[in-house]
């Protein structure tokens, strides 16, 4: 048996995230996956690169702190190799690429920016494939801080993938137009048409955090009206309550809203009853591709 280290650095419109897994290498036998930790740092770079058009100053240096000490816990835990990804804010910052230039210089850490479609595409090559039943005809959301990811599955397989700038901070500042809502409306409508025993699977911080304060055990779905009521009742609580009452981080007591105004809308426009909450995201989805990518032979 073989023990590899390999990590993740997703860095996104509302938080940077470092994730390890230990790969476990047995001949004969499949490879296995497993989480080692997670270190999350609330950078809301969104704040920044959507109402202004460019990183802050003081998020510029969180950020590059952030990458320094990400190298350094990566050197620590023995870690082979990483990939880094930034998504839908540094790619809006009219300086993102002056940072990038700046952490590789200064942190010794490459990032690369991917669009909405490759981002939904290393999400699309995590363990979402197990639990696609090739009987029935799924929507895939991954919910971000400054783009939705929705995937359609029919078959067992990818029917259309679209990314939709309707993200979380953005709708906290206000800032997504009537006309975006109306295109995923539509998008949602004319792509479900007609396909039985459509359910929801949601990634994300906020949907998973729904799930944990739901009870659930692992693999049970949330019904559209569970969900429906706890967004009444999450809305009806001031910011302050929800930090603390029910003990949600104070870059999550925000943005859950959102998060949850965009499930419930999808949920509604394609009929679904059901939403799925597997533990994956994109930072599972780099590790994977990152790994298959390195032992092609």
């Amino acid at each position: 048996m073989k023990v590899r280290k390999f990590a993740a650095i997703d860095i996104g419109s509302n938080a940077i995230r470092l994730l390890t897994h230990n790969v476990i290498e047995q001949e004969g036998k499949k490879t296995q996956f497993r989480k080692s930790a997670l270190v999350r740092v609330p950078v809301r770079l969104g704040e920044d690169s959507f109402t202004k058009g460019k990183i802050s100053e003081k998020n510029k240096t969180r950020m590059l702190k952030s990458m320094k000490a990400f190298k350094l816990l990566m050197e620590v835990a023995g870690v082979e190799d990483y990939r880094a990804c930034a998504t839908s804010a540094m790619r809006e910052a009219s300086n993102g690429a002056e940072i990038i230039e700046k952490i590789a210089n200064e942190a010794g850490v490459t990032i690369d920016l991917i669009n909405g479609k490759q981002e939904a595409a290393i999400i699309a090559s995590t363990d979402l494939k197990n639990l696609i039943k090739e009987d029935q005809s799924y929507l895939y959301i991954d919910v971000g801080g400054g783009s939705t990811e929705f995937t359609i599955f029919t078959n067992g397989k990818i029917k259309i993938s679209k990314s939709f700038k309707l993200g979380t901070v953005r709708l906290l500042k206000d800032i997504v137009k009537q006309e975006v809502w109306d295109n995923l409306k539509k998008w949602i409508e004319t792509n479900t048409n007609g396909l039985e025993k459509l359910s929801i699977i949601g990634s994300g911080g906020n949907i998973n955090k729904l799930h944990k304060m739901s009870g659930r055990k692992e693999g049970q779905a949330l019904s559209y009206i569970w969900l429906n009521a706890q967004y009444k009742f999450l809305d009806s609580l001031s910011y302050d309550d929800r930090v603390s009452e029910l003990g949600l981080n104070p870059d999550r007591a925000d943005v859950i809203i959102p998060a949850t105004r965009i499930f419930l809308s999808a949920a509604k426009w394609s009929a679904s009853k059901k939403i799925y909450v597997p533990k994956i995201g994109l930072s599972d989805g780099i590790i994977k591709t990152l790994y298959y990518s390195k032992n092609k032979d």
